[in-house]
């Protein structure tokens, strides 16, 4: 036993909830926006401003055409898996065999495709940084072992990975439409916390696949606790926390709740509310690229794919056109409401005494 935890040592091989569950799980998500995310805004963009290069065809693979960001969408899986394989300190020939693991494991993995990666990602590198520099053909070895661990497994657990988490997804979806209220608060609290945990709610939105109306309660949680602690921290952390948090990530104020999980109590009761406004009243959906669901105001993803999922729908004739009421329900659910809210309730909560001046400020 001994020599095992030894070997593990060696090769960095960590078998934690840490290093899969928060590390490799934080990484995909960032694998997902540097292709499948990028690739539907560029698409948004060359469409809405009726920009040649980004609307045509650029290359056509095996029968199917693609533009500049259907190109980029495509590399979802590799990107993904070479993104987990950084995130778990992959040597250089890991790392680089980690882009047949990602295709072949989204690619099996259907529409649940993220969670396949995950999964087959995380099994591929670490048996391949086992194996890494043990042999004097190391060249040859740790390629084959990496990508032979990988299609393997790919095919082994993929499609039932990915089946999954499609019913997962489609249940969560179901039980939103049946339930729009109670299901637009449980949602919406559960991924607006999600992102504030040092987890990612846009990797567990794109697993799941969570768009309809239950993406469009998720952005309304993920917004709530983004733009919550900006506003309530503002006289501690001033401008710079109000757009690091605003348009960054809530997740900075993770060490402070902590100390004090009380400040937590004004977003999150926020996120409850907003919820099931937005799956009752504003009827928001997200039918963009499910990890929006789960981004909030970062960046403005979670808004941009709401946007792209309306002009989506509109070019396929299942939404007549863009209204007002879309747009004054997209403003109020991802900003007007979850400041207001956050406000009043941590004026309730200040005055009760179990928040304080300077709970909130950030390092």
């Amino acid at each position: 036993m001994e020599k095992i935890k030894a070997f593990l040592k060696r090769k960095d091989i960590e078998i934690s909830l840490k290093r899969y569950g928060i590390d490799a799980l934080g990484a995909m998500a960032q694998g997902l926006f540097c292709s499948l995310l990028i690739g539907t805004i560029i698409n948004t963009i060359g469409t809405q401003f009726h920009i040649p290069f980004l609307t045509t065809t650029v290359a056509t693979i095996s029968g199917q055409d693609y533009t500049v960001g259907g190109l980029a969408s495509a590399m979802s899986g590799p990107a993904m898996a070479v993104a987990i394989g950084y995130a778990l300190k992959c040597p250089p020939l890991v790392l680089f065999s980690m882009i047949t693991v990602g295709f072949a494991s989204n690619a099996l993995g259907g529409a649940g495709g993220p969670l396949a990666v995950l999964f087959v990602a995380i099994l591929a590198a670490e048996f391949g940084k086992a194996i890494s520099k043990e042999t004097k053909v190391d060249i040859l070895v740790t390629p084959l072992v990496t990508i032979g661990v990988g299609i393997f497994f790919s095919w082994l657990i993929a499609p039932s990975l990915g089946q999954a988490a499609m019913k997962v997804g489609d249940f969560i979806k179901w039980a939103t439409d049946q339930q729009p209220f109670i299901m637009g608060i449980l949602v919406s609290v559960v991924v607006g916390m999600a992102l504030t945990l040092p987890i990612s709610s846009a990797a567990i939105c794109a697993a799941l696949v969570l768009n309809g109306l239950a993406g469009g309660a998720a952005v309304a949680g993920c917004c709530a606790q983004m733009v919550g602690f900006a506003v309530i921290s503002f006289k501690e952390n001033k401008w710079g926390g109000l757009v690091s948090q605003g348009i960054g990530t809530s997740m900075l104020q993770m060490g402070n709740i902590v100390k004090n999980p009380r400040i937590w109590i004004a977003p999150t009761l926020a996120s409850a509310i907003t919820g099931p406004i937005a799956t009752c009243i504003f009827k928001l959906k997200m039918n963009g690229a499910a990890v929006s669901s789960g981004m909030g105001t970062c960046g403005l993803v979670g808004q941009i794919g709401v946007y792209s999922g309306w002009v989506k729908d509109v070019a396929e004739g299942t939404k007549e056109a863009i209204t007002a009421f879309d747009w004054v329900g997209l403003v109020m659910i991802s900003f007007v409401l979850p400041a207001i809210l956050s406000l009043i309730i941590h004026m309730i909560v200040k005055k009760l005494g179990w928040v304080k001046d300077g709970d909130m400020k950030l390092a």
